[in-house]
């Protein structure tokens, strides 16, 4: 027998100047911030929203940090949930002798609802949370295992599709899913004869981006009232202080992506790494140990879980 040894693709490999990144989701929050860290390396990057009205500007910022004439920003207008959109992004992408380097599925939105919610409110989140990352691995993963570069693909997951916790679960489901594909994305990947990919579940914990104010400006909409963005709880512009800036979501992600590991579960300022371990063990041992389903937030079970953090902690 013979053991195969393989080497991590890091961000010395694939984040660096005259490399392409395509973000998705990138014009605020986590993937705006990811296409400054990428411009200020020397990157080409093309910068996919559906927001065209914010995505321009955030273009300009981006180009803002380039450090070289020749580096590339681009921005698209296009639906991720879309597969024809996404296959022409691709081909755009890949003309004129182009590639990508770093693919990060990240747009998401956080409407939802619970086990009754209605169909049209599950397809649209699913759509783009679920079906947008599976899209945009669809159209550029063939294309980057052909060039035999090396790559690297994110997808933005999120602690709410691991722990589940109760409120709202159409957006629970997605996430769970795309954590399920993630995870057989890179289970495929690593078992190519020469691995030059590899795939990584990005995990943010509570972060100051704009997710919680699209979804009630999109509420006010729908019901034909006006909207103030001052009364939402927090967000990019009004950041709350127990959540991390977007910035640091970013920095996190390449650090623990050099250090090899496919979770990349971020703590934030009120919640850190070992207590959401802890959440996540409780929430398995629900099937283990032959508790309820989200035992967590069970009357019965309340002081056991206080009591097996305490114990643990």
């Amino acid at each position: 027998t013979t053991t195969r040894t393989t080497m991590t693709i890091t961000s010395n490999d694939v984040l660096k100047a005259g490399c392409t990144a395509v973000v998705t989701g990138a014009s605020s929050g986590i993937g705006r911030a990811a296409c400054i860290d990428f411009a200020s390396r020397g990157m080409n990057v093309w910068m996919v929203d559906i927001d065209a009205d914010e995505l321009m500007p955030a273009r300009e910022i981006v180009k803002g940090k380039c450090v070289s004439e020749d580096q590339k920003v681009e921005a698209r207008t296009v639906d991720v949930s879309d597969e024809a959109g996404m296959e022409l992004l691709a081909k755009e992408v890949y003309s004129n002798g182009g590639k990508c380097h770093f693919l990060m599925n990240n747009a998401g939105v956080g409407r939802g609802g619970g086990p009754l919610a209605d169909m049209a409110t599950v397809q649209f989140t699913m759509g783009v949370n679920v079906y947008g990352p599976i899209h945009g691995c669809l159209v550029f993963v063939p294309k980057m295992k052909e060039s035999g570069e090396p790559g690297i693909i994110v997808n933005t997951g999120s602690k709410q599709g691991i722990t589940m916790p109760p409120g709202n679960l159409t957006y629970n489901m997605s996430k769970a899913a795309l954590k399920c594909y993630t995870e057989g994305l890179e289970h495929d990947l690593r078992g190519a004869d020469d691995p030059k990919l590899r795939a990584c579940l990005l995990v943010p914990g509570w972060v100051n981006t704009s997710i919680a104010l699209k979804v009630a400006k999109a509420k006010a909409i729908e019901k034909g009232e006006s909207f103030n963005k001052d009364s939402v709880f927090f967000h990019e512009d009004k950041p709350a202080d127990g959540a991390w800036m977007p910035k640091q979501v970013v920095d996190y992600m390449v650090e623990e992506m050099d250090k090899g590991h496919f979770y990349i579960i971020c703590p934030d300022n009120d919640v850190d790494a070992k207590t959401d371990k802890l959440r996540m063990t409780w929430t398995m041992q629900d099937i283990t140990e032959d508790r309820p389903p989200l035992s967590r937030w069970h009357p019965d079970y309340k002081e056991k879980f206080g009591a097996f953090l305490k114990e643990n902690s």
